[in-house]
Order: C-alpha cells, then sequence, then structure tokens
C-alpha cells in the first residue's frame, strides 16, 4: 500500500510527518487551495470562527474533490458536536479543553461504533448515503476517524498520562496558545509553558501516542519535531491572507512611491 492510499489516521498514529492549517474562512477555496499545494490536511476551526453545519459540510466536500483530509475542531466534546462533524464526512476531530481520563472516554463514546456509542446513520456522506451495510459501515468508520484530544490546560497536563491511556483515543494535540492565556500572570509563565510542553511530549511518548502542535516559526518547529511532534498545524488560512496582502500592499506601495518621486 502506497502513502497516498493510506487514510489519514493510519498515517498519523504511524508518526508521519504531517502539514495541515486552520480554516477559519466559512468557504470551501481555501481548501481547496491547501489541497493544490501540498498541505496534507485542514482543520475546519469550528471553535473560534463562523461555522454552521452546512458550511463545515460544503469544506469537508471540496476537501474530498482535492485530495486532503479534513478534521474539524468542534466546538466542544458534546457528543453531538461530534456526530455532526462525523456524519459530514470528517477525517478526524480536534476537541478543544480535554482535562482529564473522563472527558478523553468521552471522545472515544462519541466517535466509536463497536467500543463506544457514536449514533447510527448510514445514510450520511460517512455511509455512502446508504450504500455500506450496517456493519460496513461501522468498520469502516471505526477504523478511518481520527480522535485527537487538545491539551491546553493545566489540569490537563497534570493529567496527561491518564488522558492518554484511554484505549481508542489516537492522539494529542498541544494548546500552547491556551496553556500560556492559563499561566498568564504567573511568575515566569513561558517557562511554565515550555515544562508542560516537555511533560506532555513525555508522556505520548511513553503511551506511544502521536502529537500535533501548531509552531511558531521554523525554529520552533525544528525543536518540537526533535520533541517527538509530528503533526503540524502551520497557521491558518487567515493569517496567510493577512501575511501576503500586507507585503504585496507594503511592496507595491513602496514601488509606486519611488517611481513618483
Amino acid at each position: 500500500m502506497t502513502t497516498t492510499q493510506l487514510t489519514f489516521r493510519e498515517r498519523f498514529l504511524a508518526r508521519e510527518v504531517l502539514f495541515g492549517t486552520f480554516l477559519k474562512i466559512p468557504a470551501t477555496m481555501p481548501a481547496e487551495i491547501m489541497g493544490s499545494v501540498g498541505y496534507d490536511f485542514i482543520v475546519v476551526d469550528e471553535e473560534h470562527a463562523p461555522f454552521n453545519r452546512e458550511t463545515t459540510d460544503r469544506i469537508i466536500l471540496a476537501c474530498r474533490a482535492t485530495g486532503i483530509a479534513a478534521i474539524v475542531r468542534v466546538q466542544s466534546g458534546a457528543p453531538e458536536a461530534i456526530l455532526s462533524a462525523l456524519d459530514c464526512g470528517a477525517d478526524g476531530v480536534l476537541v478543544p479543553h480535554v482535562t482529564d481520563a473522563e472527558s478523553a472516554s468521552a471522545i472515544v463514546a462519541a466517535g466509536r461504533y463497536r467500543t463506544g456509542k457514536r449514533g447510527f446513520a448510514p445514510t450520511t456522506r460517512a455511509g455512502d448515503f446508504g450504500r455500506k451495510s450496517q456493519a460496513d459501515h461501522m468498520e469502516t468508520e471505526d477504523s478511518r476517524v481520527t480522535l485527537i484530544a487538545m491539551i491546553e490546560d493545566p489540569e490537563a497536563v497534570e493529567n496527561i498520562d491518564e488522558i492518554l491511556a484511554i484505549e481508542g483515543l489516537d492522539g494529542v494535540f498541544i494548546g500552547r496558545g491556551d496553556l500560556g492565556a492559563a499561566y498568564a500572570g504567573q511568575e515566569g509563565a513561558p517557562e511554565h509553558v515550555r515544562r508542560a510542553t516537555e511533560r506532555v511530549h513525555a508522556a505520548a511518548w511513553r503511551a506511544g501516542r502521536p502529537v500535533a502542535i501548531l509552531p511558531g516559526s521554523p525554529e520552533d518547529a525544528t525543536a518540537q519535531a526533535r520533541a517527538g511532534s509530528t503533526t503540524f498545524i502551520i497557521s491558518s488560512d487567515q493569517s496567510f491572507l493577512r501575511a501576503d496582502a500586507d507585503r504585496a500592499h507594503t511592496e507595491i506601495s513602496k514601488a509606486v512611491g519611488v517611481a513618483i518621486e
């Protein structure tokens, strides 16, 4: 089997180096563009951007058209939020603020059929609109869907070994932004974040689970790769647009100014 035939989950669990980005613009074209330039996946950011079920559904379809995996950062770990994304055909979910074994177990319960309590609906895109048998749909989804917990609270760092021990949870994302906000105001806050990141990496290594992270720079990406991260979420469509728009505006206005002078 070649790499292109592997599912996102298989590549993630194999610790293949993967690159993605957050999508915060509720339109299909950013996903198509990311797929066309070689990104492995996108993350539809339902938590912090203005998405609804219809826009998420269309973006997942666009991802299928361009051969890029679609992960959804759901608004919460509520079963209905996870079920909505998976029924639309998402390759997995990124669940915010998982703080203990109980909340990690709830993700697995909502996202798996055989070992969980996922609501059964074979007439969705995930079930090929009813073409699959019940057994085939359940088996395919349980092997295809990727469940990733976001570790972004001090409590989660304290409970990281228990979280990673939950069978059926595929891996974790270290949310250094929220960790930084949680430690803000404390003396040595950046050091707290650094130590928390190291602790999660070490625990994931012991548990044999992959780690995803958002690098702040190429140098940071190098450091986090050496620490054990294998999946990298690079910025967002909004940030790419803003940065390139700012660069073009600066360069062209400067060039025009020189010409006028």
